[in-house]
């Protein structure tokens, strides 16, 4: 395997405002990190056009899109989005998606492939919720289907929040296994069932969260998926704001790794997004996204994986 590609855009940036808890910066200094360091080359980072409407209308009602693209949100909507509507918001919402179903196609050919961005599981089919404009991963996966690309699929969300809009999108659909390892009594109040939800008490730390990791993967296993969907939250993160459970940074690396080399082991394609993060430092929550891409290169292509301390 020699052929890598991660999925960026400037316009992954949106004007939501100074001091909103969602870093909105993180996905460019994430970017700008990884090629500084030389764990990304300029030429494996491909810029996405954005998503076209009829690939999101495989998941979301035409009124939602068109009332959200048109700014036309009610004030009621516009709370439980999280974020301040504007035109730049609808942009990037758009090349997000199209990131995620760029790196969905990319890995079907390659084997593994990467969105600096997606992971956004709160979203419905016709509503956002927190800070999720249109679920990513569900598009990507109808768009899949739709061009006869896979059949089966799983989805490994380990955001420390449950992937709830993901949950209900799949609830009747057997070809996709949605599994979610999340704080119990974390966002969402009102959970969804997914094909396997494990929730964790406050504090869990690294090695009971990684030790149920590794029961949880052998139990997915079954589902034998042609596409392994990854939603790297750096949120279950002891620092994190929003988080309320206690690994380390060393802790989720690990967690990153143990993903990818079960795909590996698995032949079977994967898609990593970014999901969550909202460490009391951005750097934290940098350094943790950047340890994805770094598990990434060390897995799939034998490179030293770089890091820097925080």
């Amino acid at each position: 395997m020699s052929d890598y590609k991660l999925f960026y855009s400037p316009y992954y940036y949106a004007d939501i405002g100074e001091g909103h808890v969602f870093p909105i910066r993180k996905f460019e200094l994430v970017r700008d990190r990884l090629i500084c360091e030389g764990t990304l080359r300029s030429d494996e980072v491909v810029e996405p056009e954005p998503a076209a409407v009829e690939d999101l209308l495989l998941v979301h009602t035409e009124d939602y899109v068109t009332r959200l693209s048109e700014g036309r949100l009610t004030a009621k909507e516009v709370r439980k989005l999280g974020l301040p509507w504007s035109e730049s918001l609808v942009r990037r919402s758009f090349h997000a998606i199209s990131g995620t179903i760029l790196a969905a196609r990319e890995a079907v050919a390659a084997g593994i492939a990467s969105n600096l961005a997606g992971g956004t599981h709160h979203a419905y089919p016709d509503r956002g919720e927190g800070y999720c404009v249109f679920n990513d991963v569900a598009v990507a996966i109808r768009v899949l289907k739709r061009e006869r690309l896979a059949e089966r699929f799983l989805i490994i969300d380990l955001d420390v929040h449950q992937g709830d809009g993901t949950a209900f999108i799949f609830a009747e659909d057997d070809s996709v296994f949605t599994f979610s390892m999340h704080g119990a009594k974390n966002y969402p109040l009102f959970k969804q069932a997914s094909s396997l939800d494990i929730e964790l008490p406050d504090g869990t730390a690294d090695a009971e969260y990684l030790a149920t990791l590794e029961s949880a993967l052998e139990r997915v296993r079954v589902h034998s998926p042609d596409v392994i969907f990854y939603l790297a939250g750096a949120d279950p993160f002891a620092g994190d704001k929003l988080g309320r459970l206690g690994l380390s940074i060393d802790g989720l690396r690990r967690r990153d790794e143990m993903v990818l080399e079960f795909a590996r082991a698995e032949s079977t394609p994967i898609v990593t997004t970014m999901s969550g993060g909202y460490a009391a430092e951005i750097e934290q929550t940098v350094e943790i996204h950047s340890n994805t891409i770094r598990a990434v290169k060390a897995v799939f292509f034998g490179e030293r994986a770089s890091g820097v301390s925080v």
